[in-house]
């Protein structure tokens, strides 16, 4: 496989290198191969000019063996059913590898939701919502946030279901969708989930091979919700921020990049462009800036043959959701440099949307402390699987044992409970 291969391509090759570690059968290989459902939908918006515009939207649900179909919704341009296919598996071994009981779907529509006005992208969410019906339920498939989403795109995806359901269960509905405000329901912690689950995943990294994060220096490949909060994080633990790419460009300090202050600029003017406090640098340079630790933290296929060998890093953490082809995997592994898995290091966002669908299911408000314990005791137990079965298999790839871990427990389920009829 090279680094045009498509990301379902790339998503399957990882699958069956885990189970070939633990010598999956071929009937579990085929079903779960494959998802469940793609579902399809093509819908008119208004737009504020007076003309309708047809979207098209997807939801692929790839497996609910373990629970209700669970994972994002996506708004980018370039969304197609190849990627969120992709994504949707990722997420039923995220949920297996973690010991969640939800199962793995993906969704998005192909736009880029910064050239719409507020209300216009709006009535989008609305109508994609209503388009989808019964595809998604509280108990069934259950949205929420990604890439170009946020909190306020599930509120309105959580009102649109609630008012097309009978007038007595609106307020048993809340947990149709996770990742929203906290004033509609929402989980404290939620927000820094996913970068909060990348530093527990990092620091569980560093204490299995001696590593110090405190004086460690960072390099963040994307900056947004995910990349800004594992810096800031990260900064608190007392590393350095010495690199950051995003859309925008790309600005580097030796001498440290403050993450918070970086956050607010990039709230203000939208990328890391014009940032005064650190050089601006070209992003092809971006790869070859030194640092103990590299987050790609942005979309997929980052990491490619063209730009591996200038990467000058200890460890590899994938934040974002398939970041590494696996030509650059192979490359890296041969460098002795770590790679820490997407299904695993970016797990916290599914995580803290399993607590909030907890506590919208017992009408509960956790505190922010007890979700962030939680939130590490989950991450801590599935790294500590990977670990042991790293040295049980004696297999040196961390995404390899990973994924061995998640689909081993799903081989059990399947055993347990059959295939009907």
């Amino acid at each position: 496989m090279t680094d045009s291969t498509s990301l379902f391509a790339t998503a399957l090759a990882q699958f069956e290198r885990g189970a070939d570690l633990i010598d999956l059968p071929d009937d579990l290989r085929s079903i779960l191969s494959q998802p469940k459902n793609e579902v399809i939908v093509n819908f008119p918006v208004r737009m504020n000019d007076g003309s309708y515009r047809v979207f098209r939207g997807y939801r692929i649900q790839h497996s609910n063996l373990l629970g209700p179909y669970k994972g994002g919704v996506r708004f980018h341009s370039l969304v197609d059913l190849d990627e969120v296919k992709a994504l949707a598996s990722w997420m039923t071994w995220k949920s297996a590898l973690c010991e969640i009981p939800f199962g793995g779907a993906k969704g998005g529509i192909s736009f880029d939701p910064n050239t719409l006005e507020v209300d216009e992208l709006e009535r989008v969410v609305r109508r994609f919502t209503h388009a989808l019906g019964g595809n998604i339920g509280p108990d069934h498939d259950i949205p929420a946030p990604d890439l170009g989403s946020n909190a306020q795109s599930m509120v309105w995806m959580m009102d649109t279901y609630a008012n097309s359901t009978g007038t007595t269960e609106r307020q048993n509905v809340k947990r149709i969708v996770t990742g929203k405000t906290l004033e509609t329901g929402g989980s404290p912690g939620r927000e820094k989930a996913t970068g909060q689950g990348v530093v527990f995943c990092l620091q569980h990294w560093a204490d299995e091979v001696g590593f110090d994060l405190v004086g460690a220096t960072a390099s963040l490949q994307g900056f947004g919700n995910v990349g800004s909060a594992a810096g800031r994080i990260l900064q608190v633990h007392g590393a350095r921020v010495v690199a950051v790419a995003d859309h925008g460009g790309a600005i580097a300090d030796e001498d440290g990049i403050d993450a918070f202050e970086l956050t607010d600029w990039v709230r203000e003017h939208g990328s890391v462009a014009g940032f005064p406090r650190a050089m601006w640098i070209d992003p092809d340079d971006y790869w070859a800036v030194p640092a103990d630790l590299l987050l790609p933290a942005a979309l997929e296929n980052q990491i490619t043959v063209e730009n591996v060998h200038q990467i000058q890093a200890r460890v590899v953490v994938e934040a974002a959701n398939g970041p590494t082809s696996l030509e650059a995997e192979h490359i890296l592994a041969d460098r002795g440099i770590d790679v820490l898995p997407d299904i695993l290091v970016n797990a916290g966002g599914v995580i803290v949307s399993y607590f909030e669908w907890l506590q919208n299911r017992s009408a509960q408000r956790w505190s922010h402390e007890d979700v962030d314990f939680k939130l590490r005791d989950t991450l801590w137990q599935a790294c500590d699987s990977v670990a042991d079965l790293r040295a049980e298999l004696e297999v040196p790839s961390r995404r390899d044992a990973a994924y061995a871990v998640a689909l081993r427990r799903l081989q059990v389920v399947y055993k347990q409970r059959g295939i009907f009829p």
